[in-house]
């Protein structure tokens, strides 16, 4: 009985942290997001809504907590986000993409959508 009983506290330890990490494949695009979402809040405001510019700042700044949390260095981080700022500069608003990036960080981070919205919402972004 004992050694059912520790095997399955075993089996759910297991599982539980493996949900937990992010697969490269969701940092990678999760990376990619926030360069996105980064070079969306520097667009000029009479060119975007002043709400999804605050709304970009937000998600970057949650995101990138979010990332280095997640064990991605931050050096990596900035220049991953970086080169794909350089990419999207000066380039229009991209509404498809930025609400894919939204559904996907949305469905991957449990809470994430609420935590956006704080941010934006304090103004400390």
């Amino acid at each position: 009985m004992k050694k059912l009983i520790l095997i399955t506290i075993s089996f759910f330890i297991m599982s539980t942290v493996s949900q937990s990490d992010m697969t490269d494949g969701d940092k990678s695009k999760t990376i990619e997001c926030t360069g996105i979402y980064y070079a969306n809040s520097m667009i000029p405001q009479g060119e975007l809504e002043l709400e999804k510019i605050v709304h970009s700042f937000a998600a970057k700044k949650f995101l990138s907590s979010y990332l280095i949390k997640k064990g991605v260095e931050e050096e990596k981080l900035n220049k991953k986000t970086i080169k794909i700022v350089d990419i999207r500069y000066g380039k229009a608003y991209e509404e498809d993409t930025t609400k894919e990036c939204d559904n996907f960080i949305f469905k991957l981070i449990p809470g994430s959508k609420d935590e956006i919205k704080k941010i934006a919402e304090s103004g400390i972004y």
